[in-house]
C-alpha cells in the first residue's frame, strides 16, 4: 500500500468532494453543494480536510474551529479504504489543529442512525455527550427540504 497523504482542500478540489460525499458519505447537509464547499474552503483554507493515496481522493474530514469550539464534520472515507488508517489519520491532523490554536475539546458530528461510524468515532476514543441534544433552526429556504445536516 502507498503512502496516504492528508492535505487542505483547495478550490480545485470542489467539485470531486461533492461527488466523493455523494457516494462515500452517510446522510446529507444542508451545505452539501459547490456554494456551501466553497464558503467553508474561502473563509478557513484548513478547516476541509483530504485524504489521499496515489492521487485519489479517500477520505475528508471538515475540521473546523471558530476559536471557541473545535467541531468535527464530514468525516467520510472510501469503502474499499476503510480500516486503513484514513480516518485516524484525517483526525490525527483535525487534532493538530485544533491543539495548536488552543482548543479544549473537539466535538463530532454523528449520524444515530451510522452504526459503523459510531464505532469508529469510538475507536478513536470520542463518547457521545448524552445530556446535549442538537437543536437547529434552518436559516435557507433551499434547507427546507434537507436533513438536519451536518
Amino acid at each position: 500500500m502507498t503512502e496516504l497523504r492528508v492535505r487542505h482542500a483547495s478550490p480545485a478540489d470542489l467539485d470531486a468532494v461533492l461527488d466523493f460525499w455523494r457516494t462515500s458519505a452517510e446522510g446529507t447537509s444542508v451545505s452539501d453543494d459547490r456554494a456551501g464547499v466553497a464558503r467553508l474552503v474561502e473563509r478557513d483554507p484548513e478547516a476541509l480536510l483530504l485524504a489521499e493515496r496515489d492521487g485519489v481522493l479517500v477520505g475528508t474530514l471538515i475540521a473546523g474551529w471558530d476559536g471557541w469550539r473545535a467541531s468535527l464534520y464530514r468525516l467520510a472515507v472510501l469503502e474499499r479504504a476503510r480500516r486503513t488508517g484514513v480516518a485516524t489519520a484525517l483526525l490525527g491532523a483535525a487534532e493538530d489543529r485544533f491543539v495548536a490554536a488552543g482548543a479544549r475539546r473537539a466535538d463530532a458530528m454523528v449520524l444515530v442512525r451510522n452504526e459503523l461510524a459510531r464505532h469508529a468515532w469510538a475507536a478513536a476514543g470520542y463518547a457521545p455527550q448524552e445530556e446535549w441534544r442538537r437543536w437547529v433552526k434552518p436559516l435557507a429556504p433551499a434547507a427546507q427540504g434537507h436533513g438536519a445536516g451536518h
